[in-house]
């Protein structure tokens, strides 16, 4: 294998093209990103970036020196690809073959519909996306955060630290419900309503009023709540729109995602994908599905670059229970494991009230998923466990 090319810059791109060296290939890597910037750290983005604690420096995840021996083609996006061929097209009107590829474009922040050039509505995905909204929030008193997963959650923390009158939407039970279940979502929800944000659940958002600039949501029972600026934290969509028509497999019920099998590898010889746009097969889910966590881009690369090198005939370990973790406020809360799949749930360290907590989901006597709440050292102990288990296939 002569020539492999990377599509997409970000962290899960990055890290493939350093195991496809550690694994020894000696040929040449092109690594292609829509973005102009070299790949960052995403995470504190909506956290440490966002307050001004620190700078876009920070955010780098090569040292001084690059890459070395990896070709870069920044500001440029893949609009097509002829899988059987391993031929990409590029939106500058060149093309790119290549004897072996990494789909690695990520996923796009979803927007919400008619705000298109209405200024104040902001989404956060990327470094441009952080800029903006920082730059906004400095002017602001008021914010609306519509979304309570992670980027609603913890731009709704942030916005709260710096001292903004913040009211989070949810269409849900509480922030996190669709994570880590309604109950101990429930518990969290208090996390933010003892911090002064203003939580309104079971909403919908039908309108952003204003005209030019947001001032403004509209909710579905007529309810208008003040902004200066909104932000939907609304999900995201995996970018292979650019795959259409290809032959590579996308899955309608992993939101489009590319199918992949235990290791990465889709249905084409020489082409694999690792990140957010991928679904891997997960033998104890018995069923495809993305993981949208740095971790999961940290775990998977290295198998990813086995079986591109491999021609698909490495065989990966046992993929490990999806690991997250987010801060918000003074509290850090990591989760791993597949809550759906529990019966029970039960707090075995620690008080809920206080916010320092360890809870336990099982289905039966088999654990399945563990949360801490300020709680690192004990859950680390359980991620373990959980990690060395025995895989139970679905």
């Amino acid at each position: 294998m002569n020539t492999v090319c990377v599509v997409g810059a970000s962290l899960a791109g990055l890290l493939t093209a350093r195991a496809l060296r550690g694994q020894g290939h000696e040929g040449r890597i092109i690594v292609v990103g829509e973005e102009p910037h070299r790949p960052y750290d995403r995470p504190p983005l909506s956290k440490d970036f966002l307050k001004g604690a620190i700078g876009e420096a920070d955010l780098a995840l090569e040292g001084e020196g690059g890459e070395p021996g990896i070709e870069w083609r920044l500001g440029v996006a893949a609009t097509g690809l002829d899988a059987p061929a391993r031929r990409i097209t590029l939106s500058d009107g060149g093309t790119l073959t290549a004897d072996g590829i990494v789909i690695a474009t990520g996923a796009a922040a979803r927007r919400l519909p008619g705000t298109g050039g209405l200024a104040g509505v902001h989404s956060l995905r990327t470094l441009d996306d952080a800029r903006a909204l920082r730059a906004d929030l400095r002017a602001a008193r008021r914010v609306v955060v519509i979304g309570g997963g992670f980027i609603g959650a913890e731009v709704a923390a942030t916005a709260r630290e710096l001292g903004l009158d913040v009211t989070l939407v949810e269409s849900g039970p509480a922030p996190l419900a669709g994570v880590i279940g309604p109950a101990m979502a429930g518990v969290l929800a208090g996390l933010h309503e003892r911090r002064g944000v203003r939580l309104i659940t079971g909403a919908y958002v039908t309108e952003v009023t204003g005209t030019g600039r947001a001032d403004g949501v509209r909710l579905a029972d007529g309810t208008h709540l003040p902004a200066d600026v909104v932000v939907a934290g609304i999900g995201a969509t995996p970018c292979t729109g650019w795959l259409a028509g290809s032959g590579v497999e996308l899955g309608r019920d992993v939101g489009g995602g590319v199918l992949c099998d235990e290791g990465g590898g889709t249905g084409v010889p020489g082409i694999v994908a690792v990140g957010d746009c991928a679904a891997w097969y997960d033998p104890a889910l018995g069923r495809h599905h993305r993981i949208e966590h740095w971790t999961g881009a940290r775990q998977r690369a290295t198998v990813a670059a086995a079986t591109l090198l491999s021609g698909g005939t490495a065989r990966p370990e046992p993929a490990r229970p999806p690991y997250f973790w987010s801060d918000q406020y003074d509290v850090k809360i990591q989760f791993i494991g597949h809550p759906g799949e529990a019966d029970t749930v039960t707090v075995e360290e620690g008080d809920p009230a206080t916010h320092s907590f360890l809870a336990v989901f099982r289905q039966g006597e088999r654990p399945v998923a563990v949360l801490g709440v300020n709680q690192v050292r004990l859950f680390t102990r359980w991620r373990r466990h959980l990690e060395t288990a025995p895989v139970h296939t679905g």
